[in-house]
């Protein structure tokens, strides 16, 4: 009963933290857009390669972890190239989707870009029960491990307008399957498509750009599940440090900094804390964010 106990407070936690959404949630979501939206790699011209570990619910053992890594360059005057690869581990079941991101750049006016991408790749599913422990002397049948790999395509749209951006994107297309907590029990499930929709606006204090506020949303939808969304707000001194926070609609409250340790080196931390009390006693989130740009 104990095992059992564990593998359904698992499951259940994972399932009630993103309303029904199977994708990851991240604070620093607008430092690694081409994770949910190809059109962002070689945006600007940039080479950006970015990493990040989410550890979810501290005070609960095997909780859910997430490791990110999102690379993009430019290749040329209009397109950009790029990995970006998600992995989520929640006690016994891992999954980790890898893809490859395309974008093109279609100039509109001197102040204004349209940014089109295709994301190309798959999703590696595993549960592992090998190492559960059960008081039969023969194996379940029913705790056979799992593993598949799911192949997926994605598609996404930036507009870019001097200070003003708006993306939306659908990074994972095509239903997968995969395994879910169904009234306490581990039952096989389809994953939807997720859509993304995100926009925001930098505003600036002054002509050097020394000071900069910049505020941002990012909404995420999938059918039959209610609308997640975040705002957020990060203030910019002197292009060195970012301080700021977020508040997503599922009762979330996030603090954030950013520190540039050199010119091309950017080091992050962002700390949650959900105000509901089935979450709360979970304890809260931390969440790291390493970025290097060339």
């Amino acid at each position: 009963m104990k095992l059992l106990k564990k593998i359904f407070i698992a499951l259940l936690l994972t399932s009630s933290s993103a309303f029904a959404q199977q994708e990851s949630m991240l604070a620093f979501y607008r430092y690694q857009m081409n994770i949910v939206n190809p059109a962002y790699v070689g945006v600007d011209g940039k080479t950006i390669i970015s990493s990040g570990v989410r550890e979810q619910w501290t005070g609960i053992e095997n909780a859910p972890e997430t490791q990110t890594l999102a690379f993009g360059t430019s290749l040329g005057k209009n397109t950009g190239l790029g990995i970006s690869m998600v992995s989520d581990k929640t006690f016994i079941e891992k999954q980790t989707f890898l893809g490859i991101d395309f974008s093109y750049k279609l100039k509109v006016s001197e102040s204004t870009n349209v940014y089109l991408g295709i994301k190309g790749g798959g999703n590696f599913y595993n549960v592992n029960t090998a190492g559960l422990q059960t008081y039969n002397i023969t194996s379940d049948p029913s705790l056979n491990s799992i593993s598949s790999f799911n192949p997926n395509v994605g598609v996404g749209g930036l507009v870019k307008y001097k200070d003003l951006f708006v993306s939306l994107s659908v990074p994972r297309m095509l239903n997968t399957e995969r395994v879910r907590n169904e009234d306490g029990f581990a039952t096989s499930a389809t994953d939807r498509p997720h859509f993304y929709l995100s926009s925001g606006y930098d505003i600036h204090f002054d002509d050097t750009n020394r000071y900069t506020l910049k505020p941002s949303f990012f909404l995420r939808y999938v059918n039959d599940a209610p609308i997640s969304m975040d705002f957020n707000t990060m203030f910019n001194f002197n292009d060195v440090l970012e301080l700021g926070g977020t508040y997503r609609t599922d009762k979330t409250f996030a603090g954030l900094f950013n520190i540039k340790i050199s010119k091309k080196l950017t080091l992050g931390y962002a700390y949650e804390a959900n105000s509901k009390n089935q979450i709360a006693r979970a304890k809260n989130t931390s969440e790291f964010l390493l970025s290097f740009e060339f």
